[in-house]
């Protein structure tokens, strides 16, 4: 059993962490995080990934940054969130 948990860590560990800023139809954003960016866009445009993004179809993604690990996308997203929508674009308009 305790092999099992330190396998699961270790895989949570190196699983890739990624902040992401969806432009919806309605031009509002939605941001989120995810471990697998393109699964998890296919899951918003399926209308199965989020409540918000399920009746502001189509969405786009319009930026997105990767983390070193979940703690750290959780705390970027929640910055990302208290930002006005002005900064919010301005983040977006900036070159990677």
């Amino acid at each position: 059993m305790v092999y099992r948990i330190y396998i699961a860590a270790l895989y949570h560990r190196a699983m890739a962490w990624t902040v992401y800023i969806l432009k919806c139809r309605d031009d509002s954003l939605y941001t989120g995080i995810t471990n697998d960016l393109s699964r998890r866009l296919a899951a918003h445009d399926q209308g199965s990934a989020s409540r918000y993004t399920r009746s502001r179809l189509p969405v786009e993604l319009a930026w997105s940054e990767p983390s070193a690990d979940r703690s750290t996308a959780l705390k970027r997203e929640a910055e990302i969130k208290k930002l006005s929508r002005s900064a919010k674009m301005e983040l977006i308009r900036r070159p990677a």
